[in-house]
């Protein structure tokens, strides 16, 4: 009895059991997904949801500016589309300097740890220092083509409404869905609430939208 215990033994220590395997590569994907950082999403991420906001309120107001004092479609569209271009690209320039700036400053307290390490004989953590650097072109281009989206959605909603309010009342309702949508897709994201992140965007993209058309219409009926 005892031999068929140990030559039992034996086999299960030669030939694990497929069960065992299985449950530890298990484990090992449930500790991953819980020490997942989202931090590390914060680089594009804000990028691109500051860029698709800047893009719904930026053009959003400025289309309605613009409908303020002028009833024509055309120069609604034409302002929209000129407006697109010039924020996607200020916003990809400024994105990549900002960020292009930020990795400066870090490779340069890189190089003065390794410089101090080397010094006190301390071991090196170089690759992993580099690995959480930011990327400028990749925080540039979310930027821009998220711009480039948010901007579309007024541009798309006021080209097919012929009548003046209704375009107004068109262009207020696409921008007031996609500020809550890009708001609700920030936040799930960034694991942050919802609800709290959908309401301030919403709220902003209001406020910003009021202020150009009540502006822009007082600024017109004064006749300069």
């Amino acid at each position: 009895m005892a031999a068929n215990q140990t030559s039992l033994n034996i086999v299960d220590a030669r030939f694990p059991l497929p069960g065992h395997d299985f449950e530890q590569q298990a484990t090992s994907d449930i500790v991953e997904t819980k020490d997942f950082d989202y931090s590390k999403r914060s680089q594009w991420l804000r990028a691109a949801v500051l860029g698709a906001n800047d893009g719904l309120v930026s053009i959003g107001s400025l289309m309605m500016g613009v409908g303020a004092v002028k009833q024509d479609v055309k120069a609604m569209i034409l302002t929209g589309c000129a407006g697109l271009v010039a924020g996607a690209s200020s916003m990809a320039i400024g994105e990549f300097v900002s960020v292009q700036s930020q990795l400066d400053i870090e490779l340069a307290q890189i190089k003065r740890n390794k410089q101090r390490r080397d010094s006190e004989e301390v071991p090196e953590d170089e690759e992993g220092e580099k690995a959480n650097l930011p990327s400028p072109t990749q925080a540039s281009a979310a930027s821009a083509i998220a711009f480039a989206l948010g901007a579309s959605v007024p541009v798309l909603a006021a080209s097919f409404i012929a009548q003046y309010k209704l375009r107004l009342g068109v262009v207020v309702g696409a921008v007031t869905l996609a500020l809550m949508a890009f708001g609700w897709l920030g936040a799930v994201l960034g694991k942050a609430p919802t609800v709290k992140s959908s309401l301030r965007v919403l709220i902003g993209g209001w406020f910003a939208m009021a202020i150009t058309f009540g502006l822009t219409k007082l600024i017109g009926s004064t006749g300069l």
